[in-house]
């Protein structure tokens, strides 16, 4: 014990002195730099995409002027945006998108012609810094709950819509107001709204709005392999006129991975155009995949797809649409993206009243975007 305290004496001043040495350096040491506040001076951006396509329609054939069964074929532009974003400040932001549409009204000196309408016009009010990363609320003309969630997973827009959106249940826009939740951690969203109803191709037509909400639930956020599966729900109530209802609904899987894209969704339908009229109940579902060879969503990918509709469940008239294509993703530059897709589309229609022909499309489609 003697001796544990003789080299105690002996050190304690030698840590003493070695403190007080190096007592200065530490108060020379700079205060930590204060945090860089946000940046908020305003910002725009313009973008565009262009899908192109050259189609031969095999089936149904077609009859010309002169009464001689001709092969359909024509090089289109299917779509031509113009993407003009930006930010007034951290809180809003909005978007201005112009769209091509062919002008088909009668007697208009347009006939025939490539016009532009208004397809999103927005200011979205972020609210990051009350609630979690990705909330905001939206005014104006924007996407619909479900088309932009699932055309987001789904990059073959440029070949076509997906299901609900091309059976013409759903449109990609309409006007009003909605808000999206983002849950922590990604396990998912709910996005809601109040719109016209009309969809963004003609104005309200009477004192009826349609509700749309989805609900989407990501389970395995940090697992390596699944984190890309969601289970979303979707659900429209609307009315063609007071009594006379529209609603749609839909629940789905997707799943996103390196290697692969792929969904299956099924939809259920009411349509009751007058009050008087006879509801009719519509079902359908659709799956597809998009396989790539390579990581990083570029290179050699294909689209295998399957759509099958019952327009009228008293009735037993069917349609169903099978796709096949191989596609080609050119490298990225920034955020541009391009590519060029070969397909092959057959549309079967069954005990259609009236009756519709079967259809048969070969295609050759590009996409630009940037």
């Amino acid at each position: 014990m003697r001796t544990c305290f003789v080299c105690l004496r002996r050190v304690t001043p030698a840590l003493l002195a070695l403190v007080w040495l190096s007592a200065p350096a530490v108060a020379q040491q700079a205060p930590p730099a204060a945090p860089k506040p946000p940046d908020d001076t305003p910002s725009i951006r313009i973008g565009a995409v262009i899908f192109a396509d050259y189609t031969i329609t095999q089936q149904p054939k077609a009859v010309d002027v002169d009464g001689n069964e001709i092969t359909p074929n024509a090089f289109t532009v299917g779509r031509a945006y113009i993407n003009v974003t930006g930010r007034v400040s951290p809180l809003i932001s909005f978007r201005i998108t112009p769209d091509i549409a062919r002008e088909s009204g009668a007697g208009s000196s347009l006939s025939g012609s490539q016009t532009f309408r208004l397809k999103y016009a927005y200011a979205q009010f972020n609210l990051d810094e009350w609630t979690t990363r990705g909330t905001w609320a939206r005014l104006g003309m924007q996407q619909t709950p479900w088309v932009d969630f699932e055309e987001s997973v789904y990059r073959y827009r440029f070949q076509g819509t997906i299901f609900a959106d091309r059976e013409g249940f759903i449109s990609s826009s309409d006007v009003g107001v909605s808000f999206r939740y983002a849950f922590d951690g990604d396990y998912g969203d709910v996005h809601a709204g109040l719109y016209n109803g009309e969809t963004y191709t003609r104005p309200e037509a009477n004192d009826q709005k349609g509700f749309m909400v989805r609900g989407t639930v990501r389970p395995l956020p940090a697992h390596a392999a699944l984190r890309g599966l969601r289970l979303s729900g979707f659900y429209d109530h609307d009315a063609y006129v007071r009594d006379a209802e529209r609603r749609r609904a839909i629940v789905a899987a997707t799943f996103e991975h390196r290697y692969v894209n792929a969904a299956f969704s099924y939809l259920a339908a009411a349509d009751q155009p007058r009050a008087a009229a006879r509801e009719v109940d519509a079902r359908g579902w659709s799956i597809w995949a998009t396989p790539r060879m390579g990581a990083g969503g570029t290179g050699w990918e294909g689209l295998l797809r399957f759509d099958r509709l019952e327009p009228d469940t008293d009735r037993d008239a069917r349609r169903t649409r099978t796709i096949a294509g191989i596609a080609y993703w050119f490298p990225r530059r920034g955020s541009a993206t391009s590519a060029l897709l070969f397909d092959v589309e057959h549309v079967d229609n069954d005990a259609f009243l009236p009756a519709r022909p079967d259809e048969r499309r070969l295609a050759v489609h590009m996409l630009v975007s940037f």
